[in-house]
């Protein structure tokens, strides 16, 4: 069980540094109007993309994989809450994945100012995810 947990923390750290940079990309990305720069904007974003998505599978698995373990979690409500974060997460990665679509096809109509307030969306995900699986409130 605390192996599962330590790879569901592991995969979880992966996951969120790629959710916390993607958008920080855009943030450039969209303020730059250079073509060579641009292009390794494009780059960047779609190899960090798959890092991403690899940190999320795994952390879904290995976060199954805990439930399974232990079926009796899923009656608690921090636990419900916080699937409903990891689930609005997920969602939050989707969206990333058709902004990077959108960039590589120069297809961006958003501001800069956009991508920063996007940018910090999944930082109060994240503090509302380690308190609830700390502190298990209710």
């Amino acid at each position: 069980m605390l192996w599962l947990k330590a790879f569901h923390i592991i995969f979880m750290v992966t996951w969120f540094a790629g959710l916390f940079y993607l958008p920080r990309l855009f943030v450039y990305h969209a303020q730059t109007e250079d073509e060579s720069t641009s292009a390794t904007f494009k780059v960047m974003e779609r190899k960090l993309m798959v890092m991403t998505h690899i940190g999320g599978a795994l952390t879904w698995a290995f976060g199954l994989a805990l439930i399974h373990a232990s079926p009796w979690v899923m009656a608690t409500g921090w636990l419900r809450v916080k699937l409903m974060f990891v689930i609005a997460l997920t969602a939050y990665h989707v969206w990333c994945i058709y902004l990077v679509k959108d960039f590589a096809a120069d297809r961006n109509t958003r501001s800069h100012k956009w991508y920063r307030w996007f940018n910090e969306a999944p930082a109060l995900a994240l503090v509302v995810v380690i308190i609830l699986a700390v502190t298990k409130p209710f």
